[in-house]
């Protein structure tokens, strides 16, 4: 067998983008799927063969996977706009375009699948700290108790039991990551870490919730090497993707503001907390440590240093940016 092949969509996203240097050090002649016309490619794309398709038209999937015939493929792309992607109607369009892809992954030759899910497959009104296999699910199929559930996660799952299934039915290997909190370079300006850390360094006040949350966070990086090494491994099924270092947000936030040297500008219990926020969601991940035998690169002061050096850089352009999930 030769140099496997990887396709890679969603490149140049916030998570997608760290999944690339991990492939390419394993061995993958890797595939990436980026939006690149007037923009910058990512840096951390160097070494993998870039790819502009619009991957909501069937009829560039066809081309493009057709063209590429991966061996591998791993699925990030779909609607991450803070603010929209919840109830968004494109989640329906993602949805139909990924099961496209998937079917065309396989017609083309393609042997493993590895796609990425969210945390907000679990019912957060009957689950805290969440399994892959035992923890309910959001849209209540087990039992019909369910709490009520977004277009997104509705989407997601429908999408993970299209991957398992389509799998099952002939004959090859799928895994779905279940990404939980995360944080990094790039990350949307909107999003809890991104938001502190750009206010505090701008001398702004960051009106935050009152922090009181347990939640767990995992660098961007390590998210995507995780990815990679899911892929690959041979694990199957769905495997948590996050960190099971469980800290209050306040705490989180604080470390923050002590690292840039203003605390006098994070305002907890400045904003309201939404009421569908369960003030314990974390996830189990013995998969992810013993099954996939991966450990993560940064630890939480470590990570925060590391994403406060960037945005230091790269804040004076930062709302002229464009960050891309």
């Amino acid at each position: 067998m030769g140099t496997p092949r990887v396709l890679v969509s969603g490149a140049s996203g916030f998570i997608g983008r760290w999944s690339v240097p991990s492939l390419i050090a394993a061995g993958y002649e890797v595939h990436a799927v980026a939006h690149s016309a007037g923009r910058r490619i990512p840096d951390q794309l160097r070494g993998a063969l870039i790819h502009d398709a619009d991957l909501l038209s069937h009829g560039a999937i066809d081309r493009l996977v057709g063209e590429v015939k991966p061996s591998h493929m791993l699925h990030f792309a779909w609607i991450a706009t803070p603010g929209l992607y919840w109830n968004s109607p494109d989640n329906a369009r993602w949805l139909a375009a990924s099961q496209h892809l998937l079917r065309c992954f396989r017609d083309n030759g393609g042997v493993r699948a590895v796609m990425a899910g969210t945390c907000a497959e679990y019912d957060w009104s009957r689950v805290g700290v969440c399994e892959e296999r035992r923890s309910p699910l959001a849209d209540g199929a087990a039992d019909g108790a369910g709490a009520k559930i977004t277009p997104y996660a509705s989407s997601k799952l429908a999408m993970y039991r299209s991957l398992t299934e389509f799998g099952d039915a002939h004959g090859f290997s799928t895994a779905w990551g279940r990404v939980f909190f995360q944080y990094g370079p790039h990350e949307h300006p909107d999003r809890l870490v991104a938001f502190v850390i750009s206010r505090l360094l701008a001398a702004l006040p960051a009106p935050c919730t009152h922090g009181r949350q347990i939640r767990s966070f995992l660098h961007a990086a390590d998210v995507g090497a995780a990815f990679a090494a899911l892929l690959d491994s041979s694990v199957a099924g769905p495997v948590n993707i996050g960190s099971d270092a469980a800290i209050r947000i306040a705490e989180l936030l604080d470390e923050v503001a002590r690292q840039i040297g203003r605390p006098e500008l994070l305002q907890l219990g400045a904003r309201e907390a939404p009421a569908s926020e369960p003030p314990l969601l974390l996830p189990k991940i013995e998969r992810l440590r013993s099954e996939v035998t991966w450990q993560p690169r940064f630890d939480l002061g470590s990570g925060i240093a590391a994403t406060i050096s960037w945005w230091r850089e790269h804040l004076d352009q930062g709302s002229a940016m464009r960050f891309t999930c």
